[in-house]
């Protein structure tokens, strides 16, 4: 029981955004036990510790909407390029794959299987493995999962390439129901990767069907997200509506400059889905450039080209593609096999369309990073603050109230996180104290490892997390 006279921490004099989306208010938030105890005027409460915030903004920890963290969280379950961003909770399993099932298969090098990194050894063959085994790292963050389409055909499929046959199909809805029962959320697709193109969408339905039954959700990397971007978006609100689930359309994004204004079209779509009753959220993060598995189909359309990390090569991780290929002397096609297998950055979005989509009332945040690159897309570090300070401060798209809700509350209710993204009594104690004034990103392209500015303190838990020097 909360007691009304003492508590743990109280913290007072910051401007408190309760991630409701309105305006930030003076006032003071007690801790006691990891949760939220009082919030108010508490200068009578007597507190073990008391933190003097006076010109400072109190938010709810930051939800990261789209990792793969997934192995990064046991190689380092301190997890310092969230953290430091004031990142909490992250969701893995995204694009299709994640950790389990998967069990001694080795055969596949490439996205979405590249994206976790090395196994270092380590194979699940059931996600209650990994499951156990997270649970076991005790990692800094708080962990929502998904099951990733790819693995379960991998673990069901003799040949993931192809099309199920019915034991195979019974194969994956057996993975998946595991998967669920251990405690996944819901699955994710890579539908623009080999073994998740070929899936028709009457597969998926029969995945999502199988997913309802447990009260999950469906997130979407889409089949396409350039020349045939609505129709993807209209798949995949299709496969939420026949398959009974909530939909989460993954990174959206119009690539390459012929579809550069697409974002009003498929925006449309979501929101007449929406105004349907269907349940529908979208995740985006605030870069112009995207980054995956280096593909030739992908390059062809990006203005340019970063190499992150490539296996064929080592040398050329953070050099462009076309000074590899102007060294090399040699086509695009012939630079991106000898390069394999490899993942890069595409500049290839427009700042019009970002900012259309990061503005949409039902668009989350999720910095999509891949912490097992050797040279990472600046979002594994920057992608918060980055929100924080530059679109909401400086280009004011939308009021810091507004952008706390989108990073905070709003994903909080799209994956049912009851007890987190608000700072109401009751709630978990998870807490980022940052100026406003002067947090923003500093990791770039060519130094993306850099620690942002103005992130003071995390809390998670009640426990302290990070605090800057």
């Amino acid at each position: 029981m909360i007691n009304n006279d003492t508590c743990d921490l109280l913290i007072t004099g910051a401007t408190v955004f309760d991630g409701s989306g309105g305006p930030g208010a003076l006032v003071d938030v007690a801790v006691t036990d990891g949760r939220i105890a009082a919030v108010g005027a508490l200068a009578s409460m007597r507190a073990r510790d008391v933190m003097i915030a006076d010109g400072k903004a109190l938010a709810p920890g930051f939800i990261d909407t789209h990792t793969h963290d997934d192995m990064a969280l046991l190689r380092q379950p301190s997890h310092p390029s969230k953290v430091t961003q004031g990142v909490t909770t992250v969701v893995i399993g995204n694009c299709g794959v994640s950790p389990a099932p998967l069990g001694p298969r080795d055969d596949l090098v490439e996205p979405p299987f590249i994206f976790l990194g090395r196994s270092d050894g380590r194979r699940f063959d059931a996600y209650g493995d990994y499951a156990d085994t997270l649970a076991k790292a005790q990692p800094d963050v708080h962990v929502v999962k998904l099951v990733g389409h790819s693995n379960l055909r991998a673990a069901a499929m003799a040949k993931p390439h192809g099309k199920p046959n019915d034991d195979e199909m019974n194969a994956m809805k057996a993975h998946l129901e595991e998967a669920l029962a251990a405690g996944c959320v819901g699955f994710s697709v890579g539908l623009a990767y080999p073994t998740g193109n070929v899936a028709p969408t009457e597969e998926l339905v029969e995945l999502a069907q199988v997913t309802a039954g447990h009260g999950g959700l469906y997130a979407t990397h889409m089949r396409n997200e350039s020349d045939y971007v609505e129709k993807s978006v209209e798949e995949s609100l299709r496969i939420g509506r026949e398959g009974g689930v909530p939909v989460v359309i993954s990174h959206h994004k119009c690539g390459g400059k012929a579809n550069w204004g697409k974002s009003e079209k498929t925006l449309a779509l979501i929101d007449a889905a929406i105004a349907n009753g269907q349940s529908v959220h979208l995740d985006v993060y605030p870069y112009t450039a995207s980054s995956t598995g280096l593909m030739a189909n992908f390059a062809k359309v990006a203005e340019r080209v970063l190499v992150t990390e490539a296996d064929g090569a080592p040398d050329q991780a953070g050099c462009y593609l076309d000074e590899i290929m102007a060294d090399w002397d040699c086509e695009l096609e012939a630079a991106v096999d000898r390069l394999l297998p490899a993942k890069a950055v595409y500049f290839q979005m427009s700042d019009q369309d970002l900012d259309r989509i990061l503005a949409h009332p039902y668009c989350m945040v999720g910095s999509d990073g891949m912490p097992s690159d050797a040279h990472p897309h600046p979002r594994l570090w920057g992608t918060f603050p980055r929100v924080l300070g530059h679109y909401a401060r400086h280009r004011k798209l939308f009021k810091l109230g507004q952008a706390v809700r989108k990073i905070t509350a709003l994903p909080a209710e799209c994956f049912g996180l009851a007890d987190r993204g608000r700072i109401a009594v009751g709630m978990v104690a998870d807490l980022v104290l940052f100026d406003p004034d002067k947090i923003i990103d500093r990791a770039t392209y060519e130094m993306p490892e850099r620690v942002s500015e103005g992130v003071e303190m995390v809390i998670a838990g009640g426990n302290v997390k990070y605090q800057a020097q």
